[in-house]
């Protein structure tokens, strides 16, 4: 992975949201700026242009001069704060950005001739601020540009990516959504439940919460889950799952990432093999009992075990 560091654009005055602080706007039960610092976790130095608050995880602080001088300003006091041959810039309201959309630009930059690579939305549209830029022509660029204009306050950002060789990407409907609007922070939120991201989405929201780094196989946990529900009763889903975190937590202490992951797993197996022997055991005595009431010979034949993620 290429070396880099990020600067984010928390600054603007918000004024299609009524002035609110959107970088703290949650989205998922996460400040969009939180969101967008757990996309790019990979670099060495992150500075955050805006004014000071609570983040996931540490960044370094300042401010354009002046305070509202627009995001051209913001990115020259960003970029003083920074020493990586590349520099990341990304605006704060982006709930999507995901870290295959940082590697991708990184790609696309560092092809030969290039200055940088910026994302394009699904209608064409340029989008400097999810970006990737060598820092050395981007300096350039920003101090050609002060001399020109006597300042960078108040000038859009296209008069930078105009004077750059850049690349571009296309970001698919997600990684350039910004949250301009209320309209657009509902539709972030409707989104993020969608049948085919929430578990993901939760997940990460949980373990963000706890500050915990775990990658564990949710399929895994899921199944636990069901066949405890099935085989014992339904409270004891939830119960068994946390038990299986508790024993895990216990197993890897003082252990890494991967080890306390296996523990998990191992955990799981042994309860799921517990529930199963549980469900076997009622089915066997289903059948004797369906044996003294006429009911068929041989009873219900146990299960010899469950297959797949799905919660039926």
């Amino acid at each position: 992975m290429t070396a880099y560091d990020v600067i984010v654009l928390a600054g603007g005055a918000a004024k299609r949201l009524g002035g609110a602080d959107k970088p703290g706007v949650r989205v998922g039960g996460r400040a969009l700026l939180d969101r967008v610092l757990a996309a790019c976790d990979g670099a060495a130095r992150t500075v955050v242009v805006g004014d000071r608050r609570a983040t996931a995880r540490p960044v370094v602080w300042t401010r354009e001069v002046p305070h509202g001088g627009g995001p051209l300003a913001a990115l020259g006091a960003g970029l003083k704060l920074t020493t990586a041959e590349y520099v990341l810039v990304l605006s704060a309201d982006l709930p999507f950005l995901g870290p295959g959309t940082v590697d991708a630009l990184f790609a696309a930059a560092g092809e030969p001739d290039s200055e940088g690579a910026l994302c394009t939305d699904p209608d064409g549209r340029d989008q400097p601020l999810v970006a990737a830029y060598r820092a050395e022509p981007l300096r350039r660029e920003l101090a050609l540009i002060a001399t020109e204009y006597g300042s960078l306050a108040g000038l859009p950002l296209r008069i930078l990516t105009a004077e750059l060789e850049l690349a571009r990407i296309d970001a698919g409907p997600d990684a350039a959504f910004d949250c301009d609007t209320w309209d657009d922070i509902a539709a972030a939120r409707a989104r993020i439940r969608e049948h085919g991201s929430v578990l993901d989405e939760w997940i990460t929201s949980v373990k963000n919460e706890l500050g915990i780094e775990l990658d564990v196989d949710t399929g895994v946990l899921l199944d636990l889950a069901r066949d405890a529900a099935h085989g014992v009763a339904r409270p004891a889903a939830p119960l068994t799952t946390f038990l299986v975190g508790y024993a895990a937590a216990r197993a890897s202490a003082g252990a890494g990432p991967d080890e306390a992951a296996a523990a998990v797993a191992e955990a799981s197996r042994k309860a799921t093999a517990l529930a199963l022997r549980w469900e076997a055991e009622a089915a066997e005595s289903a059948g004797r009992g369906g044996d003294a009431a006429g009911g068929p010979a041989g009873g219900a034949k146990p299960d010899a075990g469950r297959e797949g993620t799905g919660t039926s």
